[in-house]
């Protein structure tokens, strides 16, 4: 790729206030400069994707930007590589880059360049970004699929889980949820604590017979059903109850299905088995 366009035009600067703030610490990424543009940034960006942050000195929201994007870049393990474009030092990259703002960020993919955004986001939505960048490229093969990001209520939870302090794993996943509600992972890994809170202590084969013994015992029936899943019984504990809820009515039947649908969250979507307990739930309750 040649170098990118319009290198000799300036950037207007005179949106920024007068006044330089140094970042604190190591200013992360590397800094872009015209001849590392292109000599070093463009030839790594068929390795991996490279995001180039514009920031100034006189603007904070691009320095919190930065700050938020070494941040990432860690996290990210190395499946990207940051470079920031100081606009002060380096105008004329920042004209090159097609910046008209900032904190303006760009990606590289296989030399070719990708305009991401052009204000300050939350984490999240800059997370959401970082993905896509990483399936674009995964797509025209550049680098890899992206390495999963652990959040640290997460590594809180899976600790908790192998000492088997259940108690702690269901507070760090609701603790994840409470700043990730749409964290799919962290529903899964609290809804797979709060069985194992559950079923804690008690005997599958003991727990069988008691719900057999009074088949009307609702309680007796989801216990029963909660062991099942965990011993790999799943047609078992669907079945189980599915018959609930086809022989109840008020809030028994509503307890039952709602038992049911936390069960159903516990099952690989693709099992046949689900779909099958899906069909039989709703034609029980239509």
């Amino acid at each position: 790729m040649s170098n990118p366009p319009n290198f000799a035009q300036a950037v207007d600067l005179s949106s920024l206030g007068k006044a330089k703030t140094v970042p604190t610490g190591p200013i992360p990424g590397i800094e872009v400069n015209a001849s590392n543009l292109t000599t070093q940034l463009l030839p790594v960006s068929k390795l991996k994707p490279v995001i180039l942050l514009c920031w100034s000195q006189r603007d904070p929201q691009s320095i919190a930007m930065l700050t938020l994007m070494g941040e990432l870049e860690g996290k990210y393990q190395g499946s990207w590589a940051l470079g920031r474009v100081d606009i002060d030092e380096q105008p004329q990259v920042a004209q090159a880059l097609q910046m008209q703002k900032i904190p303006y960020a760009v990606a590289l993919v296989g030399e070719q360049m990708v305009p991401l955004f052009e204000q300050a986001y939350p984490e999240e939505q800059v997370r959401l970004v970082i993905d896509k960048v990483l399936a674009l490229a995964t797509e025209q093969g550049v680098g890899e699929a992206g390495a999963e990001i652990i959040e640290p209520e997460e590594e809180e939870a899976i600790a908790a889980l192998e000492s088997g302090d259940y108690t702690v794993a269901e507070a760090a996943y609701k603790k994840l949820l409470a700043r990730k509600p749409a964290d799919n992972f962290a529903k899964l890994g609290l809804a797979q604590t709060q069985l194992l809170i559950r079923t804690h202590g008690f005997v599958l084969e003991e727990v069988i017979a008691k719900s057999q013994l009074d088949p009307t015992n609702v309680a007796l029936q989801l216990q029963a059903a909660d062991m099942e899943i965990v011993h790999g019984g799943v047609e078992a504990a669907f079945s189980r109850l599915l018959e609930l809820v086809k022989n109840s009515s008020g809030d028994d039947r509503k307890l039952a299905k709602e038992h049911l649908l936390s069960l159903f969250a516990l099952v690989d979507p693709a099992d046949p088995r689900l779909s099958a307990a899906r069909t039989a739930l709703a034609n029980a309750i239509f």
